[in-house]
């Protein structure tokens, strides 16, 4: 059986009949996990074992757990830092940033390997210019150039730990006071400066090897009417051909506010799937990701299964072997210090 193009979510801590009748579905290929999904390391690792013992080849299990205030597990995981924080240490240490960012993005990947999850959603490319609540110190800096710097070192991390990184929200949030996830924002600038800031910091990573790629649900009027992650102009004659990028895309939540411009949850899925995206992801609506599902009954891309496999977490990873080793404990250590004083100068 191959992977689905339909990521889906769970209610609550185990899996319940109706879930596994749906992740069994052709059309599922992966699911993500949120707070409410978990107790402890070992009832996430379980769950995760559960959710990959399904199917073969597994499903993908995702998580958003970039660090700072988007981090989902906490009690039993290292607090990651935000990624405004590498920004502000560049500024009088680029080397210490640049090496923090990896051994971080390295500690977030493989605590998340080290209970079995394939990827988390990070890290994020849009530019820190302070006018985007939503996004705020997720960002790495307001520079393009920065941003594709840090977040490059923060990729090279989480390869190091087995996992491939995932950009969003391409092509740039940043410039959008609006949340996704409760309006319709719409961003009226001109392509050639979207290209010559947002785009950048893409651009870079993608030539850095990026997996993958998480387009806004964004309206740039002056290129499409349609949000970014629904428009083949965004995805396909400008990601696609223009940048090269072979990754993966992922849809982000179809169930968001600014989602909603499409139609129903099948016409939302249909949507972005013809537009160029991989996979789509239907959370916190059981019933919507049934329907999706139904409604993509005869639906196949063999390019996009190619390219989903290669999302799978590699290397295993034992935890209690990981917190006992010297590498897991000084990078610990690391975040402490810098919890005790951001600007404190560290060699790392």
């Amino acid at each position: 059986m191959s992977l689905g193009p339909v990521m889906l979510d769970l209610v609550g801590t185990g899996i319940n009949p109706d879930e596994r009748e749906m992740m069994l579905h052709p059309q599922t290929g992966g699911v993500i996990l949120f707070t409410r999904n978990y107790e402890s390391p070992e009832q996430i690792a379980d769950l995760v074992k559960e959710i990959h013992s399904l199917r073969s080849p597994h499903l993908i299990v995702a998580v958003d757990h970039e660090g700072g205030r988007v981090q989902r597990f906490r009690e039993g995981f290292t607090r990651i830092p935000p990624a405004a924080i590498y920004g502000e240490i560049y500024k009088n240490n680029p080397k210490e940033a640049r090496n923090l960012a990896e051994k971080f993005g390295w500690l977030m990947a493989i605590e998340c390997r080290a209970v079995g999850i394939d990827i988390s959603f990070a890290p994020v490319l849009d530019l820190g210019l302070g006018i985007s609540g939503v996004i705020g110190d997720r960002a790495f800096s307001s520079s393009p150039d920065l941003v594709a710097e840090l977040a490059g070192s923060f990729m090279r991390g989480m390869q190091t730990a087995g996992m491939a990184a995932t950009g969003k929200h391409f092509p740039g949030h940043g410039s959008i006071k609006e949340d996704t996830h409760v309006a319709h924002p719409v961003d009226h600038r001109p392509l050639n400066e979207i290209m010559m800031e947002d785009v950048r910091p893409f651009e870079r990573m993608i030539r850095y090897g990026m997996a993958a790629i998480m387009p806004a649900h964004v309206v740039y009027s002056q290129v499409d009417d349609k949000p970014a992650g629904y428009s083949s102009i965004w995805l396909q004659d400008i990601l696609r051909h223009q940048l090269g990028f072979q990754g993966v895309i992922f849809s982000d939540d179809l169930s968001m506010e600014a989602a909603g411009i499409v139609g129903n949850f099948a016409d939302r899925a249909k949507t972005a799937l013809s537009a160029g995206c991989d996979m789509v992801l239907v959370c916190n609506h059981p019933e919507a990701a049934a329907q999706v599902l139904e409604s993509l009954e005869d639906y196949s891309n063999p390019a996009s299964q190619t390219r989903l496999i290669r999302m799978h977490g590699r290397h295993l990873v034992d935890r209690m072997q990981l917190q006992a080793s010297t590498e897991w404990q000084q990078t610990v250590q690391l975040i402490e210090k810098i919890d005790e004083n951001p600007w404190l100068e560290m060699d790392v």
